[in-house]
């Protein structure tokens, strides 16, 4: 009798530790998805980082984006967008803009944008809080990183033409 309790505590044993390591690797699993799902996009301009700054914050300015804080030193940009209308009725939806600038070796600017959904049910009532998730498969991006460069090209005209006429 012994040795069949030994046994299915022995069996037992195994098959918990045998499934901590499965759930182990589902979670691990589960973490690298998640960040994955949350790295940011990127794009590297040809522009110092304050004036790549400047062209961010103009560049989401013009896509409607409301700045909260930030600023060139710090090689920060936050904003969010206009509180709209979500899907069901009383809910709403903003969209939260983080960018990172990092000046590159060869005089450049890199730009890491990350782009956040806020959607918040029932709004009407306190009880229930919004949720964020990471903005996939929206144009929004390439808009913005469009926007930027379209900046940094009409400031680059405007000092040229600046330098023509002080010849």
């Amino acid at each position: 009798m012994n040795r069949s309790i030994a046994a299915a505590l022995a069996a037992l044993n195994f098959a918990l530790l045998t499934g901590c390591a499965t759930l182990s690797d589902a979670a691990g699993g589960m973490r690298e998805a998640m960040a994955e799902r949350d790295q940011p996009r990127t794009h590297v301009y040809a522009a110092p980082q304050r004036v790549t700054y400047q062209a961010v914050r103009i560049a989401a300015e013009k896509m409607g984006y409301r700045y909260l804080k930030g600023g060139a030193a710090q090689g920060r940009f936050e904003a969010v967008s206009a509180v709209g209308s979500g899907e069901s009725n009383r809910s709403s939806r903003q969209i939260g803009m983080k960018v990172e600038l990092k000046s590159t070796p060869d005089e450049g600017t890199e730009v890491s944008v990350r782009l956040t959904e806020v959607i918040e049910s029932e709004s009407g009532t306190r009880s229930v809080m919004a949720t964020e998730s990471p903005l996939r498969g929206t144009p929004q991006y390439e808009v913005f990183f469009r926007g930027v460069q379209q900046v940094l090209e009409e400031q680059g005209a405007a000092k040229a033409a600046e330098g023509a006429a002080g010849k």
